[in-house]
C-alpha cells in the first residue's frame, strides 16, 4: 500500500512534508486507504516542529480558547484571535493542510456573516479550509460558502459549541436514532458542499456509518478507527494539560521535562551561573 506521500523533494528534508498539502492529496489518500494524522496548532514554532513531524493537517482550533487563554469552554475563542494564529501557524507550517475553526456565533447569524468571516481565514489567515460545527440545517451556509470558493469542513457528532444548550458534552451516537442524525446531518452538508467531515466524540459504529455514507474524507476525533484521518489537541498528547481525554493518551511528559528544566535553570540564575558574554571594548573611564 502506498505510504500517502508523494515523491520526496528537496523542501521534504526541511520540513518532513512534501511540497504542499492540498485537498487533493488528501482526497488521494482516502482512495488509498491511507489514514493521515491531524493535529491541532496555535503558534508557528509549534507547528514548525509538528510539520517537521510529517504531521500533515493542522487545525487551529477553537479550543485555543481553553489551551492558550486559559478559558473554561471553546465559546470564548474571539474571531480576531484565532485569525491572526491561523496566519502564525501558515507562516510555521508552509507545507502543512492548514485548516481554520470558526468559533462561535461567527456563522450563526447570517450566511453573509459566515461567508465573510471565512473569508477572513482564507486571506489573512492563508488557510486552506474553514470547520463548521454544524448540523443538516446549516446546509445553506455550506451552500454559500462553496459558491464563494471557500472549501468548508462539516463538524458533526459531539458539538462543544452546544455545550450550553446540552449541560454538557455528550457522546453522539449511543442509540440507533441518534447514530442516523449524525449520518443525516454529515449527508446533507456534504451534499450542500462540505469537502470534508469531521466526526467528533461518537460511537465507532456511527463513524464507519459516516465514512460509508459520504465520498469525502472523514477525520475522526475520539471517533473510532474507520475514519480516514484522526485528530486530537496537541496539548494533550504532549503531556501538557492537566485532563486528559480518554480517546488522546499521552505520549510523553513535556510538561513536567518543561518544569524540570525551568527550575534548573532558575537555580542557575539564582546562583549567578548563567553565561554573561557581552564585554566592553574600551575599558571603563576611571574617576578623578
Amino acid at each position: 500500500m502506498s505510504t500517502g506521500y508523494d515523491t520526496p523533494s528537496s523542501s521534504e528534508a526541511a520540513t518532513g512534508l512534501p511540497e504542499r498539502i492540498t485537498l487533493r492529496t488528501l482526497r488521494r489518500w482516502r482512495r488509498e486507504g491511507v489514514v493521515f494524522p491531524c493535529l491541532t496548532a496555535y503558534d508557528a514554532t509549534t507547528a514548525r516542529w509538528l510539520e517537521r513531524s510529517s504531521v500533515p493537517v493542522l487545525l487551529v482550533g477553537d479550543s485555543a480558547a481553553q489551551v492558550i487563554l486559559g478559558q473554561p469552554s471553546t465559546l470564548h475563542a474571539p474571531l480576531d484571535f484565532l485569525v491572526t494564529i491561523t496566519g502564525a501557524v501558515r507562516r510555521g507550517a508552509p507545507n502543512a493542510f492548514v485548516v481554520g475553526d470558526m468559533p462561535f456565533l461567527s456563522y450563526h447569524a447570517s450566511e453573509d456573516d459566515a461567508v465573510r468571516h471565512a473569508g477572513r481565514f482564507m486571506v489573512e489567515g492563508m488557510a486552506d479550509a474553514v470547520k463548521l460545527e454544524a448540523d443538516a440545517s446549516f446546509a445553506g451556509v455550506f451552500a454559500r460558502l462553496a459558491r464563494a470558493g471557500i472549501p468548508a469542513i462539516a463538524h458533526v457528532g459531539c458539538l462543544p459549541q452546544q455545550v450550553q444548550l446540552h449541560g454538557g458534552h455528550v457522546v453522539a451516537g449511543r442509540t440507533a436514532e441518534s447514530a442516523r442524525r449524525v449520518v443525516d446531518d454529515a449527508r446533507a452538508l456534504v451534499d450542500a458542499g462540505a469537502v470534508m467531515v469531521l466526526v467528533e466524540a461518537a460511537t465507532p459504529e456511527t463513524a464507519e456509518m459516516v465514512v460509508e455514507a459520504v465520498t469525502v474524507p472523514v477525520i475522526g476525533c475520539g471517533a473510532g478507527p474507520a475514519c480516514h484521518g484522526q485528530i486530537v489537541v496537541t496539548h494533550d498528547i504532549l503531556g501538557l494539560t492537566d485532563w486528559q481525554p480518554s480517546f488522546a493518551t499521552s505520549e510523553g511528559r513535556l510538561g513536567s521535562s518543561m518544569q524540570a528544566i525551568v527550575e534548573q535553570w532558575c537555580e542557575r540564575a539564582r546562583r549567578r551561573e548563567l553565561p554573561h558574554d557581552y564585554r566592553m571594548r574600551d575599558a571603563p573611564a576611571s574617576g578623578d
